[in-house]
């Protein structure tokens, strides 16, 4: 797939594709977690004012989504990172991961942080996070560290 057929875009929550990668999303994360340790956002929480969800899209196919949480004027957080499962290792991530990245830096953050699990389902998303920069770190916002969850922080 080439880079110059995809656009990323607002989310759109009327949209049954995005709705279907939310819940694969949602979903994948209930499987692969304890159930303490579940942060990812359902569709009430990603509409939040303080957050900007996008699509990443070839044509009509919806190949990813992820979004920008505002914590403070200072820092962001990224939330609901997830590539449609026919179109990973394809660089859909590390596009979105890019998008969010430069959108912060817009807004004037100086530093973004992001929450995830631990195990062999979260590997490919860690190695991705690390590649840009983001070294694990402690607990933030409300989250409570425990065994099975790391924080990743990346200083703008």
């Amino acid at each position: 797939m080439s880079d110059t057929k995809r656009r990323i875009t607002p989310g759109d929550f009327n949209d049954a594709r995005v709705l279907g990668l939310l819940r694969e999303h949602l979903e994948g994360m209930h499987a692969n977690s304890p159930a303490a340790s579940v942060y990812a956002l359902d569709l009430s929480g990603l509409q939040a004012p303080e957050i900007a969800f996008f699509c990443v899209w070839e044509d009509a196919q919806l190949l990813g989504c992820g979004a920008l949480k505002q914590l403070d004027a200072a820092n962001g957080e990224l939330k609901s990172m997830r590539t449609a499962s026919a179109h990973l290792r394809k660089g859909v991530g590390a596009l979105m991961l890019e998008h969010l990245l430069e959108l912060a830096r817009s807004r004037g953050y100086r530093r973004v942080s992001l929450e995830t699990g631990s195990g062999p389902a979260f590997e490919p998303a860690l190695a991705l996070y690390r590649r840009y920069g983001f070294v694990n770190g402690p607990a933030f916002g409300d989250y409570v560290a425990s065994e099975f969850n790391q924080f990743l922080h990346l200083e703008l």
